[in-house]
């Protein structure tokens, strides 16, 4: 007999016997999940928790915005692979599991209360909490920028808006016209995507036959993730228009002008007419706010259920957590979900859980069907999340192959998506 199964039977049970127990017996209460934040681990984890839990669990679910806009595969849109449209989803199909949707920010969390409080007063009281805020952008990590310069130099490192500034700015460019990309320093969100993007800037530019145009990363880093697969790609697709520069090239970026759309970096000064700027990032302020993050900006973790480092009633998905050898992805936070989902069914019901394993993988789109990725199994060890296999596909693979990991991509999105969603 399943566990959810003798829970139910055992519920009966409970209220037949009611008239000769103490009425406190009868009053209790269901236990309590509330979930803050609506991405891929957000989202996955009230689902799984309600869908799984049968009703046992009251889960609500806490995000502003009523509609998602995945920031995984805005590329995709950017290099008119893909609609707008495409990568917009309503969470509407959360509510036939039970999760209660509350379309609101959360202004605080109360650990020793336990308990939310929501932007308009109401507080929710929780037995688990899930902090799945994602990042928060750091503006004065590039001298010179600001949120209010992100509206002339977008950062698209947040979906929505921002993405389709971007995209606006890219389809006005005109033959010859510079774009600057300022790449952000580790650890940030999806490591392959800024290297992504600026292919798929590559695609639309050769599309429209603008030969004269061209593309300059300014990187504070040394690397990257796909550094060679790119590179590669570049070069095969759009020869002479990708530039990457790392640090000991240009020296050090030395701010960037939004009113004259300039960058400075100890090498040069460049004029472009597109200026896409992603500054380091931190976990959202509501953890932040918490204190559940450490000297980095992001939220330790414990590796083998996904629990908040500091409060063993919270736990920390997705981008905002510091999960060791995984990336900061959505297939990540997808994964990193299902573990937390099982644990706090386990703490809230009594059913049954097993040791955690996680999964990631990241595909980068370079040009029409020439897709490449990079992926791995992840499990606790020595206190931290750690790669026990990892794969990456090779320079000079056959283009049937790259074809075939192209539609491997379009298939995970769909997946994923009614996963999280539907």
């Amino acid at each position: 007999m399943s566990t959810s199964r003798r829970q139910f039977i055992g519920g009966i049970g409970a209220i037949a016997a009611a008239s000769s127990l103490p009425r406190p017996a009868i009053a209790q209460a269901k236990p309590r999940l509330v979930v803050v934040g609506g991405g891929p681990g957000g989202a996955t984890v009230a689902k799984y928790v309600a869908r799984d839990s049968q009703g046992a669990i009251s889960v609500t679910l806490v995000e502003p915005l009523k509609q998602f806009v995945t920031c995984f595969h805005s590329n995709l849109y950017l290099g008119d692979f893909r609609p707008y449209d495409s990568i917009t989803h309503s969470y509407d199909g959360l509510k036939k599991y039970g999760v209660n949707l509350v379309h609101e920010a959360a202004a605080a969390i109360n650990r020793e209360a336990k308990t939310v409080r929501l932007a308009s007063g109401v507080t929710l009281p929780y037995d688990r909490l899930v902090v799945a805020p994602g990042i928060d952008i750091k503006f004065d990590s590039v001298p010179g920028y600001s949120e209010a310069a992100s509206e002339i130099m977008p950062h698209a490192w947040k979906p929505g808006p921002q993405t389709q500034l971007l995209k606006k700015q890219l389809d006005a460019l005109s033959d010859g016209d510079l774009i600057v990309m300022i790449a952000p320093p580790n650890p940030y969100r999806c490591p392959p995507g800024p290297y992504e993007r600026v292919s798929m800037m590559a695609h639309v530019l050769k599309a429209k036959g603008h030969t004269k145009s061209k593309i300059v990363i300014l990187d504070p880093k040394p690397n990257f993730s796909k550094q060679g697969l790119f590179v590669e790609g570049w070069e095969k697709h759009y020869p002479g228009m990708v530039e990457w520069q790392d640090p000991k090239m240009h020296g050090g970026i030395k701010g960037v002008d939004p009113k004259t759309m300039t960058v400075r970096t100890d090498l040069a000064e460049y004029k472009a007419k597109l200026v896409n700027v992603i500054p380091a990032q931190m976990a959202g302020k509501i953890a932040r706010d918490a204190g559940l993050t450490n000297d980095s900006g992001f939220c330790p973790i414990n590796a083998e259920n996904m629990k908040s480092s500091s409060d063993a009633n919270i736990y920390v998905l997705g981008d905002a957590s510091i999960a060791g050898d995984m990336p900061k992805s959505a297939f990540s936070a997808n994964s990193q979900a299902k573990v937390a989902a099982l644990m706090i069914r386990g703490e809230l019901t009594g059913a049954k859980t097993f040791p955690a394993r996680y999964t990631n993988t990241c595909w980068s789109l370079i040009e029409t069907d020439d897709t490449v990725k990079v992926g791995g199994r992840y499990e606790p060890k020595d206190g931290k999340i750690a790669a026990v296999e990892t794969f990456i596909s090779k320079t000079g693979e056959p283009a049937d192959l790259r074809k075939q990991t192209q539609v491997e991509n379009m298939g995970w999105y769909a997946g994923i998506i009614s996963d999280i969603f539907a």
